[in-house]
Order: structure tokens, then C-alpha cells, then sequence
């Protein structure tokens, strides 16, 4: 499942700039100086919780690499689960392993974004049918708790956009988790970790997209939804707030036609 990630001061950034085109990529020198240093019980997992979740906020940018002796300082780990991490994200596409051992972020091309929208309008929309279906009141406060929050972060004067990032996972995943089938979930988890570097790094660094507002809109008629039980109006809701974000990343041209 993906976590949340920790303010923490360690003090030394562990991500080295390998795209060809990095200057023009926002860097976020201080993501892996918040997560925390971790307790030594299965570490290999918790590494690989902490790195999904900078990959699903975008704090860790598409063609970044990773200098795994870093991420080992960083989290008050040994090298071993570090590796270990990297090798169960790269076995789910969210981290590869270049010739020389180097390990980066993928870059995705425009044909691959495709690929997990459609994938992802599939899933998710399933997903949130069920979830109109099965979601409890318990349920429904929190994915309601979520969309406030997201509100509140994307609409104030100076939005925030880490704080958006955050709300949106939070209740993009309290949704499918109230459809009752954890199998589903983790098909979803990948889907993330794959398109979230390119999604996110975006809305962390774009406040405009916040401010268009038109996730603000489908997350209102997807809760209006759920309240009523109504599962085709969910699953149009969601469809539709996935299709916004996907046109707005192709509309910025940072994908390639070839990596």
C-alpha cells in the first residue's frame, strides 16, 4: 500500500540529474530528506513503501537517477534492502536498472502515457463503480474528508500544490479501497507508480492546472455519486477527471514520441 511520507531533517539528497533534457525538469532536492530514517524490521519493505510513495507524488522526477548509497544514508538503512526496493520496483516498471547498474525513474514516451490512461480508465472506473456500490458511511466521510481537503489546498489564493498531491492520492485510494477488493488495489498501485512521477511532478509545480479547477468539479460530482449510490455517475466522474489530467499533460508537449 502506498504511505505517507514523513518530514525528517536528514541532511543529504539522494537523487542525481541523468535526463538529457534536465534542465528544463523541476527538481525536488529535499524528497528523500523527508522521509525518515526507519526502523530495522522488514526493511526491504518499508524502503519500497517510502520510494513508491515519492514516485506517486512526483517527488522523484521521469529520468532521475537514483544513487542507491544515498537512499541507504538518507533512511538509516544498509544497502541490502535498498536493493531489494529497487528490484521489486523495478520488476512493477516504476524504477529500471540502466547497463553500469544505474537506476532511474523511467522517462515515458506519449504512446506508453496512453497506454496507462486507457489502462487506468478501465481499472479505476471499475473500480469506482464497485466502490459506489459497497462504500460505507465510515467510508464516505473519510473519501469526503479527502475531497475538502483537496478543495481546500487547489482553490486558496496561493495553492498548494504538495498539499493537493497529497489529498488527491488519499482520496483517489479511499475510493478504490471502499470497491472491498484489495487485488484491484494493487493493480491500481502500479498504474500509479508508473504514470504519478510524470501526473504529480506536474500538479506540484503547475498551480495553474489546480486552479482550472476541473478536478475540483469531478471530485464533487464523484462524492455527489457515491452518496447516492449511483455507479454509472461515479465511474463517469472519475473517467472524466483521470481524461482532464491525462489532456493536460499532453498539452504541455513533455512527452516524446521516442524516448
Amino acid at each position: 500500500m502506498i504511505g505517507h511520507v514523513q518530514p525528517s531533517p536528514v541532511p543529504a539528497a539522494a537523487v542525481a540529474d541523468d535526463a538529457p533534457n534536465a534542465a528544463e525538469i523541476p527538481r525536488d532536492p529535499w524528497a528523500l530528506e523527508e522521509v525518515g530514517t526507519l526502523a530495522r524490521e522488514t526493511l526491504g519493505e518499508r524502503v519500497t513503501t517510502e520510494l513508491r510513495a515519492l514516485l506517486v507524488a512526483g517527488r522523484l522526477a521521469p529520468g532521475e537517477k537514483l544513487s542507491l548509497r544515498r537512499v541507504a544514508e538518507a533512511l538509516g538503512v544498509s544497502m541490502m534492502p535498498v536493493r531489494e526496493a529497487v528490484s521489486r520496483l523495478a520488476a512493477d516498471g516504476a524504477l529500471e536498472v540502466l547497463p553500469g547498474r544505474a537506476v532511474r525513474v523511467p522517462v515515458l514516451t506519449l504512446a506508453q502515457f496512453r497506454e496507462l490512461t486507457r489502462l487506468r480508465l478501465v481499472v479505476e472506473g471499475f473500480a469506482a463503480e464497485e466502490a459506489a456500490r459497497k462504500v460505507t458511511l465510515d467510508q464516505l466521510a473519510r473519501i469526503a474528508a479527502h475531497e475538502a481537503a483537496f478543495r481546500q489546498a487547489a482553490s486558496a489564493e496561493a495553492p498548494d500544490p504538495a498539499g493537493a498531491v497529497a489529498a488527491n492520492r488519499d482520496l483517489h485510494f479511499a475510493l478504490y479501497e471502499a470497491a472491498g477488493m484489495p487485488s484491484l488495489v494493487e493493480m491500481i498501485e502500479r498504474l500509479w507508480l508508473k504514470a504519478g512521477p510524470i501526473l504529480n511532478l506536474d500538479m506540484r509545480h503547475e498551480p495553474r492546472r489546480l486552479k482550472g479547477g476541473r478536478a475540483m468539479q469531478e471530485h464533487e460530482k464523484l462524492l455527489a455519486a457515491l452518496r447516492r449510490g449511483d455507479a454509472a455517475a461515479a465511474r463517469a466522474a472519475l473517467e472524466a477527471d483521470i481524461g482532464a489530467a491525462a489532456a493536460h499533460i499532453e498539452q504541455t508537449g513533455q512527452l516524446k514520441e521516442s524516448e
